[in-house]
């Protein structure tokens, strides 16, 4: 009886139990079926953007850095595709097996990779290597190391090395400007990168480029003055008479003086920009535009080119030099030699301090102020070169004889080796200065008449004179070419005062003296050997770089002679 009871009690709970699980099942999927629509209508957007917060990423298109070429579009500076190799901690760890095949690939230990995570874990990016070749950067993606990336980007290279280290100085390893004209034009040579919205796979690969946000602008190619065939010339030759000298150092400028363009630009010692062990302070400083020096004697034929055009002497006027001193209050003004009475043109020739003292204190300093500020001492070139200075030159107020006097022959005025390149272009341009410059121009730039240019051609005779035999320049003679040119020898200014043993060795002209097509300076410091002027020391490098870029421009020689020079007489001082 009682199994008859639960057997008909049993037959009536099944139905119920039915209807409780397909209700229930009813209620679920009903309840699905609303949070699919609010899902679907109303927080579409929100999972949209965590979804692509999981996968889409926004990656920055690296812009390629314009090339820098010389004036004949060879290159000098060019940036090679390279990829870093970065990743994120977080994912990192998860790859924690294969770190010792990754160190291995890296070039670093197992122990030194783990160090590295330890002090990045809580970030989300740690470089592994910057600038790994594209082969590297290959063969670490292929170990799939969870959380491990590449990323392109660009490494600066210079075909040239150190013969042009420091005309276009380097750039950091994110390739921006450092030095040099790398810097200088860095916003046109830079570019700016782009941005564009990319989906990752859970490996971060990209497997989808969506957009581009931001359109990538390569940097502009840029064309230099320099002509390296002169720039490297330049480089050979100054770098044997630093070590032929045992010199402490040397700058040499080579200008065009019609157009303004650097075409040569070198200072010893130099420094390779590919080396990144080099690039210290004291090595890629551009001493040409950096430092200052006393210019010494190859100022004299501004003094003489002011008394000219003042109208205190001629070309022919005595100048008595006797007895090789000249007595300015308690100072002395000395020559190396008695050279008795001399005229104008032969205390150029001669290098005559006393005579040159003479001659200037023949006009008010203020006219000698002026005249050297005119022709660009203690102003500034504007190159567009880092860390360019102005020089200084005294205050015409605060000159007192002695000051006056030395000054005549370059003591008392502090220039930059191109200052005086600048100076000596108003010189070889008839008596214009045009505006210094490292990008190639294109048309005649015509400048501004600072010297009257009958002066400039009695200066240019003098300098000749100066070049031949019996003058100080004798060793900066050019076969087949006439030259124009003045020596300087410089007691190095030290703490103590001027070193008696220590010395600054010049050598300044152009050529041919005719038609001037180039500008040189050259600047040796602190030679140590048996030599010490600059017309034994600097004037030698004049002749050979010159000789080699006259001939490079396929300049056509002008008579070898000059007839004032066959009438010179006397013998060399060797200034």
């Amino acid at each position: 009886m009682l199994q008859a009871m639960q057997k008909a009690s049993n037959k009536h709970l099944y139905p119920l139990r039915q209807w409780l699980v397909l209700g229930s099942l009813l209620a679920m999927f009903g309840l699905l079926a609303i949070r699919s629509g609010y899902l679907q209508l109303s927080a579409n957007d929100y999972l949209q953007a965590q979804g692509d917060a999981r996968y889409s990423r926004v990656e920055r298109v690296s812009a390629t850095r314009g090339m820098i070429v010389d004036r004949h579009g060879e290159p000098l500076a060019i940036s090679t595709p390279v990829d870093s190799v970065w990743a994120d901690p977080g994912q990192l760890i998860e790859g924690k097996a294969q770190w010792p095949q990754l160190a291995k690939l890296l070039d670093v230990s197992a122990k030194f990779l783990a160090e590295q995570w330890t002090k990045n874990a809580d970030r989300e990016f740690m470089y592994l290597r910057r600038h790994a070749t594209p082969e590297l950067a290959a063969r670490i993606m292929e170990l799939q190391v969870p959380g491990v990336f590449a990323r392109r980007e660009y490494r600066r290279f210079y075909p040239t090395g150190a013969t042009t280290g420091h005309v276009l100085g380097f750039t950091d390893i994110d390739d921006q400007g450092q030095e040099g004209i790398e810097v200088a034009f860095n916003r046109m040579l830079a570019g700016e990168d782009g941005l564009k919205r990319v989906i990752k796979d859970r490996l971060g690969r990209i497997i989808e480029d969506v957009e581009n946000i931001k359109p990538v602008v390569d940097g502009q190619d840029l064309m230099l003055s320099i002509d390296s065939r002169i720039q490297h010339l330049l480089y050979q030759h100054l770098r044997t008479a630093v070590r032929q000298h045992k010199a402490r150092g040397a700058s040499a400028i080579v200008l065009d003086p019609h157009s303004g363009e650097l075409l040569a630009m070198v200072n010893e010692p130099g420094f390779n920009p590919n080396d990144r062990r080099q690039l210290s302070s004291s090595r890629f400083r551009n001493r040409a535009v950096t430092d200052v020096l006393e210019p010494g004697s190859t100022v004299k034929p501004f003094t003489i080119a002011m008394a000219l055009e003042q109208g205190s002497v001629k070309p022919a006027t005595p100048i008595d030099t006797a007895p090789g001193i000249l007595r300015v209050g308690k100072h002395a003004v000395k020559d190396t030699h008695d050279y008795g009475t001399l005229t104008v043109s032969h205390v150029v020739m001669k290098s005559s301090n006393v005579g040159a003292a003479k001659i200037a204190l023949k006009s008010d300093a203020r006219n000698l102020y002026e005249f050297f500020r005119g022709v660009g001492f203690g102003v500034s070139t504007s190159s567009g070169l880092p860390g360019e200075v102005a020089g200084t030159l005294a205050d015409r107020g605060r000159w007192r004889g002695i000051e006056h006097a030395t000054l005549a022959f370059g003591y008392g005025v502090a220039t930059t080796p191109l200052q005086l390149a600048r100076a000596y272009g108003v010189l070889a341009n008839g008596g214009r200065m045009v505006p210094v410059t490292m990008l190639k121009r294109r048309g005649v730039v015509r400048g501004r008449r600072v010297i009257p240019e009958l002066t400039v051609q009695d200066v240019t005779s003098m300098l000749e004179l100066a070049v031949s035999e019996d003058g100080t320049g004798a060793a900066a003679q050019v076969p087949q070419y006439r030259v124009a040119g003045k020596t300087g020898t410089v007691h190095k200014l030290t703490a103590e005062g001027y070193a008696p043993d220590r010395y600054t060795s010049i050598f300044a002209g152009y050529a041919p003296a005719t038609d001037p097509r180039l500008v040189m300076v050259v600047v040796i410091d602190d030679p140590r050997g048996e030599q010490h002027y600059g017309g034994a020391v600097a004037a030698p490098v004049f002749s050979r770089v010159m000789t080699g870029a006259l001939r490079l421009l396929n300049v056509p020689p002008d008579q070898v002679t000059s007839p004032i020079a066959v009438a010179a007489t006397g013998s060399s001082s060797g200034l």
